[in-house]
């Protein structure tokens, strides 16, 4: 019988030991970061209970949502005819769990069953798979990571400021150097709806002016056209598009905007407080040693997540390189509202983990050691060299060496260990034959110079620390 090979289900992936030390060493960096912020581990269960998800990402999130069949005889109290009842009854008779479609709503879930025990402000930092039932393609996957932070309870502008720091300093650590943060706030767009008449088409309005740096402003125009903006709300959007188009440096577009939105009360409270965050990084920037770049672009064509943000805004993206946003987040005033407990407020964001290791593999910037597990492969030749390696071999673990024994004692020749080092990319091979048991010593190969030298035994845990 003809036994067909297994395959993976579509949208997922399987990540190869070098690939799993690439994306170890984002994720490490980004989780010191995070908790020197002092923000706390969190993990919540995989699935969740449907209830919980459905309703809080709009139809179409919810029908991306996966769902997992009821345990037992689940087809048991349908009905005589099931189709009738519509897939979304009919969903409801087969499944009550479904895995999480992202981290913020089991998060949310979380503080409201928690609240009475939570110190606030609660700061949580995420670093966990999601699932959603998209059509796979590229740079889209079924299966992915998130790595978000979040404070919840308080509305201090302290922590958006704090977040142009965190993302700077992640993005320093990894070596990342052009890119940009942007910032806007829903105040502001919502001020500029009112400047310009058009507050019933507040949503129409920022769908169009988001795409400004992708089709161009006349493409633009066209589009407000068509959804019905008058000539006169038009000609009043013209002079933030011009804007947007020039180098004004943040404080210039800052000045635009404070005499712009001098009928409207919303616009200045998005520019003051855009304003009290950059009077914060001010703040930040008499310690010694302060980056003279903070990368902050002030966007006021930004416009992501609107159905769900209500103050700031945020959305990272690399130079030169052919990938999307890296990060992004914002404010949102009523995070717990959807289960019943109004008024918590809180602000966030969230790296993609998968476009920054595209970003870091397009500029080459992994540091070698990031691909290397093993520094160090001891190998004796015979059962008396095998163990003459046995104690050294844990006391230069013990003293923090990635150290491995090559697990055979009858070694006729070095070629199968030699390329299993090459393989690896292990730095140094420790050789043990009967020469340099007698004496006391190991010969110790270079694999990068290929130069060898004699060390003694008691003295080998201080040449690589020396030399790793």
């Amino acid at each position: 019988m003809k036994i067909n090979p297994p395959t993976r289900p579509d949208g997922t992936r399987d990540f190869a030991p070098e690939v799993m030390a690439k994306r170890n060493y984002i994720l490490q960096t980004i989780r010191e970061v995070y908790q020197r912020y002092g923000f706390l581990p969190l993990e919540t269960p995989a699935m969740e209970n449907l209830d919980v998800l459905t309703g809080k990402y709009g139809e179409e999130g919810d029908q991306l949502i996966f769902k997992i069949l009821n345990s037992g005889d689940y087809l048991k109290k349908l009905p005589e005819n099931p189709l009738d009842l519509g897939y979304k009854k009919l969903a409801s008779h087969l499944t009550e769990k479904a895995l999480r479609y992202d981290l913020t709503v089991p998060f949310a879930r979380y503080v409201v069953m928690n609240r009475g025990t939570l110190t606030f402000p609660f700061k949580r930092y995420q670093i966990q798979p999601v699932w959603r039932g998209d059509r796979p393609q590229k740079g889209r996957y079924r299966e992915f990571y998130q790595c978000d932070a979040d404070v919840v309870g308080t509305t201090s502008l302290l922590c958006e400021a704090e977040i142009i720091l965190m993302i700077n300093e992640v993005l320093g650590k990894l070596g990342v150097k052009a890119y940009d943060i942007k910032m806007n706030h829903r105040q502001i767009l919502n001020g500029v709806a009112e400047a310009i008449g058009e507050m019933d088409k507040f949503t129409d309005l920022c769908v169009a002016i988001d795409k400004l740096d992708k089709i161009g402003q006349d493409k633009v125009l066209e589009e407000l056209k068509n959804r019905g903006f008058s000539e006169k709300a038009i000609a009043l959007l013209l002079p933030i598009f011009e804007l947007a188009n020039t180098n004004s440096t943040n404080e210039d577009k800052l000045k635009f905007f404070e005499t712009y939105f001098q009928a409207s009360a919303l616009g200045q409270k998005g520019i003051a407080e855009v304003r009290e965050v950059f009077q914060i990084l001010q703040g930040f920037a008499q310690a010694k040693d302060f980056p003279t770049d903070l990368h902050i672009d002030f966007d006021t064509t930004l416009a992501r997540g609107l159905s769900y943000y209500t103050g700031a805004i945020f959305e990272v993206k690399v130079k030169g390189v052919q990938v999307g946003s890296i990060s992004g987040g914002g404010r949102y005033d009523d995070l717990t509202g959807a289960f019943g407990v109004p008024d918590i407020a809180g602000v966030g964001f969230s790296f993609g983990v998968d476009r920054l290791y595209d970003v870091l593999e397009e500029l080459q910037l992994f540091p070698a050691e990031a691909t290397v597990a093993t520094q160090i492969l001891m190998i004796g030749f015979d059962e008396d060299t095998f163990n003459y390696c046995l104690p050294i071999l844990y006391a230069l673990r013990q003293a923090g060496f990635s150290v491995e024994l090559y697990p055979s004692s009858n070694i006729k020749k070095l070629q199968k260990p030699m390329t299993y080092a090459h393989a690896r990319k292990i730095p140094f091979v420790v050789l043990a034959g009967s020469d340099e048991k007698q004496a006391g010593e190991f010969s110790v190969k270079n694999m990068h110079t290929g130069t060898q030298v004699r060390i003694e035994a008691g003295k080998l845990k201080d040449f690589f620390v020396d030399n790793l």
